[in-house]
């Protein structure tokens, strides 16, 4: 897992063992983290209500249980390395939870680009909520739909379009 070291991104090839299949989460939102250094860092497992993110010990990487997570979204907005995700398949739509912490901030309704981890646009969406956080240490949460569910797993960023 160290070609994000050589090419300055992540990829899925980096990410397989943390990404779900797709087939299994159909209309069942799920966390996904991204989140790959070993640091000691774990406001995603003590937000959980479930427990379904875990670690070994406080300088693991933490795994999600995609069968026990409820798909509640807190864990996007504590994590301070914006490396949590919710992921979606609503019939054939592909929708994704986000922090943002950029400005402006998306309205709700607006369509916006879709942003892979190299920043490259790859298609367009419409943001459909917006949870802005009760303590500014928190991440704002986007949550942002799109036509092809098949590009799930590398949408991870969004441009607000000018």
């Amino acid at each position: 897992m160290n070609n994000y070291l050589k090419s300055g991104y992540l990829s899925t090839v980096d990410l397989s063992d943390f990404l779900p299949d797709l087939s299994l989460i159909k209309d069942h939102q799920v966390a996904v983290t991204e989140c790959v250094q070993e640091i000691p860092c774990n406001p995603c497992v003590t937000s959980c209500p479930t427990r379904s993110i875990f670690m070994k010990d406080i300088n693991d990487i933490p795994h999600v249980d995609f069968e026990t997570c409820i798909g509640c979204g807190k864990c996007v907005a504590v994590c301070p390395g914006l490396a949590m995700f919710m992921i979606r398949i609503n019939g054939t739509q592909g929708e994704v939870t986000l922090p943002y912490e950029l400005i402006p901030l998306p309205k709700k309704g607006e369509e916006v680009n879709l942003l892979n981890r190299k920043g490259e646009i790859i298609g367009r969406g419409v943001v459909t909520k917006i949870f802005l956080p009760e303590r500014e240490i928190h991440s704002a949460v986007v949550t942002v739909t799109f036509k092809d569910a098949k590009i799930l797993n590398e949408v991870r960023n969004i441009e607000v379009i000018k």
